[in-house]
């Protein structure tokens, strides 16, 4: 847990991760920027979890605490956009077909 920031990043908040956008569904980590007074509960600081909504500034982020799911209002400056991709393999038709006559 960060308890210090670095003396280059002291009391600085970048307007990108001030203003982010972020779409329902998107998955999020909280990651609590220091600078900023957080407003949610420490147990949180590391947690994941997806968007479901906004609500002025903030936005509603699920996250599931042990078997319940719980939703969150937390500002985007205490967010982190997760990058996971879904893994889709299929082979078409007509991408066997090309390969095969490039073989030949």
């Amino acid at each position: 847990m960060n308890k210090r920031k670095q003396v280059r990043t002291k009391g600085k908040i970048r307007f990108s991760e001030y203003f982010q956008e972020f779409k329902n569904g998107e998955r999020v980590a909280v990651v609590k920027e220091l600078s900023e007074t957080p407003k949610f509960p420490k147990t949180l600081q590391g947690r994941s979890g997806v968007i479901d909504g906004k609500k002025g500034r903030a936005y509603i982020v699920k996250i599931n605490d042990l078997n319940k799911e719980k939703s969150y209002i937390i500002h985007p400056v205490h967010l982190k956009r997760l990058k996971w991709k879904l893994k889709v393999i299929f082979k078409s038709s007509f991408q066997e077909e090309i390969s095969e006559n490039d073989i030949r």
